[in-house]
């Protein structure tokens, strides 16, 4: 027995799927499939019920399965450690992000990790929630920014800040833009632009105003700026978060305005699976998140404290 063979069953159960496993962990499916049976006879027990269809761990593999994973987290635990007296943050790592933050976020987040993760090769992508959701439970991807809650049992989330919608709207909306503050009834009106379809912002936005997205505008764009334009061109108003406030020129900021009272928000966070344990590097990610992040919005645990997982 050894650690390899503990990766490949964790792999095994995670992607229910000898070729995905395999795939996952840089092998041939042979050589998994070899691995996983010379475990099985040494322990003289089926750790996998090759008859289903996806392949299902037996009741003694779960056991199995959940003890490998305790074991991989201390390892993973005995590996930061020797990093930490080196001082180095080493490998790579797979984040992805949703597309209303990826604008705000990717380049100074590429650049602190150039600055002080020397070592750390770091690959983006941007994906929508639902993507995210399956890439996390799946084990395709080890860490995530985006808005939560997900309500998902085996993701965690770590928040990291809280943004603000602001009502940006057309000079033509003559009653909406008399007003300094915008209350959330003042939105009752079919002229919001929306988001396209599966954007958590955009359900977000129709949530805020408490109406059937059939209601709005028959125009869903692809990102904020878009919005923008429309507004900018077609007249009416759209929602769009504060960190999008430094990309507008001085006469588009003049059609900002905030909402009065309770100011609806979405909260931002780090999220990912409950076996992912790099603690440290969590941490020096949200040292560099809070360089990019005004201080009003982080969330006071970050602005304060280290984050233990």
């Amino acid at each position: 027995m050894n650690i390899q063979q503990l990766e490949y069953i964790i792999a095994v159960e995670r992607f229910r799927h000898f070729a995905k496993a395999a795939e996952h962990c840089g092998v041939t499916q042979p050589t998994l499939s070899m691995m996983v049976r010379k475990l099985e006879e040494e322990l003289e027990l089926d750790i996998f019920d090759r008859r289903k269809n996806p392949i299902e761990p037996t009741v003694v593999g779960k056991r199995l399965i959940k003890q490998a994973k305790e074991i991989e987290q201390e390892l993973n635990k005995f590996i930061e450690i020797s990093q930490s007296v080196k001082n180095t943050i080493e490998g790579e790592l797979h984040l992805a992000i949703i597309p209303t933050l990826a604008p705000y976020i990717v380049p100074p987040l590429f650049e602190g990790v150039r600055n002080n993760l020397k070592s750390l090769k770091v690959s983006i992508l941007e994906c929508r929630t639902s993507e995210i959701i399956a890439d996390l439970n799946s084990g395709n991807l080890e860490l995530a920014i985006l808005a939560t809650p997900l309500n998902e049992p085996d993701i965690l989330e770590l928040p990291l800040f809280y943004e603000r919608f602001l009502v940006y709207l057309s000079p033509c909306e003559e009653e909406l833009y008399s007003k300094s503050k915008i209350e959330i009834e003042d939105l009752d009106s079919p002229n919001m632009w929306l988001l396209q379809e599966e954007h958590c912002f955009r359900n977000q936005m129709i949530n805020i105003c408490k109406q059937r997205s059939d209601s709005f505008q028959n125009y869903s764009a692809g990102s904020i700026d878009t919005l923008i334009k429309v507004v900018d061109a077609n007249g009416g108003f759209t929602l769009i978060p504060e960190l999008h406030i430094p990309s507008l020129t001085a006469k588009q900021r003049k059609n900002l305005r905030y909402f009065a009272g309770d100011e609806p928000r979405r909260e931002v966070s780090f999220a990912f699976r409950e076996d992912f344990m790099k603690e440290r590097l969590i941490n020096e990610l949200v040292d560099i998140i809070k360089t990019m992040i005004p201080p009003s919005m982080l969330d006071g645990r970050l602005s304060k404290f280290r984050v233990k997982l």
